[in-house]
């Protein structure tokens, strides 16, 4: 049980949610999209590490980022959770960067 008696939920997998095209042309399944837009540090970082920690090995995790500090972090944060960088890509209102799940 955890603090005022609310069950802590427990997640076994992550359904994709679509996909994504890459800078290089490459079409990836998109498992989980984590919107931190409106968020900084360390909020994009936590819910990267906690996304990716729900992944299976090959899933692919779309981060959804406005911050250029966070951006920049989170980016170099995924090899240290041992996943790999694939892309950064501009979009309208946002950075979009992919992880895949080593």
């Amino acid at each position: 049980m955890a603090f005022f008696g609310r069950k802590k939920q427990v997640h076994t997998a992550i359904e994709p949610v679509g996909s994504a095209v890459l800078s290089s042309g490459e079409t990836v399944t998109v498992a989980a999209s984590i919107n931190c837009i409106g968020d900084s540090c360390p909020r994009p970082q936590l819910m990267t590490k906690k996304a990716l920690s729900l992944a299976v090995p090959g899933d692919v995790i779309e981060i959804l980022i406005d911050n250029p500090t966070s951006m920049e972090a989170v980016s170099t944060l995924i090899p240290e959770l041992g996943a790999t960088h694939l892309d950064t890509v501009k979009a309208a209102r946002c950075w979009k960067v992919y992880a895949r799940n080593n």
